[in-house]
């Protein structure tokens, strides 16, 4: 029996409740405390026992926390600046200004695919591997008490805001999860209708 069967039912019920209950919540509705170092390297911790096909650890992170979350928000505020010269000054200037404000909750990890080619895993395997790594990060920081969310956009595909972050030659973000105390947690939004995506197979008829 696995060590989840022998756990407590109590227990198991409420690691699936936890779950349940987890929701996103917008990266300016979090705010301090966000995870101490302990706790985020616990997180970490977490977030890194997904499926890894070969053990090839085709992830990495890099946190950005402290006086580095305005630093980096203006250097990538330059960088719009920069590589859209050909719009208008005051929709140029907007657009910078929320590139300037990227990383509002306490902490925020970006979560760095980088597919080994010299393997016969196929990189989509190892892609998936990384996106397992961004939702074990939110529910590992939904169980300590804290709220997060997984984006991408701009800053996660813009060449030069890829390398302003860290990124090297062949490596792409997976997500940018922001953590921290949620503000005002959001109402439930509509879940999928599971009956609706949900088909239990059978054996082709014979032609």
């Amino acid at each position: 029996m696995s060590e989840a069967m022998n756990a407590p039912l109590r227990t198991r019920e409420d690691a699936l409740a936890l779950m349940e209950r987890r929701r996103s919540v917008a990266a300016n509705g979090l705010i301090e405390p966000g995870p101490t170092p302990d706790e985020l390297d616990r997180l970490l911790t977490v977030a890194a026992r997904v499926p890894d096909h070969a053990i090839l650890t085709p992830w990495r992170f890099i946190v950005i926390a402290g006086a580095a979350r305005a630093e980096l928000g203006a250097r990538l505020a330059e960088a719009y600046r920069a590589g859209n010269p050909q719009m208008e000054d005051a929709k140029r200037e907007k657009f910078a200004g929320i590139m300037s404000r990227l990383f509002p909750a306490p902490v925020a990890v970006v979560v760095v695919s980088r597919p080994n080619r010299d393997t016969m895993i196929p990189p989509m395997e190892q892609e998936l591997s990384a996106g397992a790594v961004c939702m074990n990060l939110l529910h590992g920081a939904h169980a300590l008490g804290f709220s997060g969310i997984w984006v991408t956009g701009w800053a996660a595909n813009n060449p030069e805001a890829m390398r302003l972050i860290g990124l090297g030659a062949g490596e792409k973000v997976a997500g940018i999860v922001h953590l921290g105390t949620a503000r005002e947690v959001p109402p439930e939004r509509p879940r999928p209708d599971l009956a609706a995506l949900v088909t239990q197979w059978t054996a082709p008829e014979e032609a």
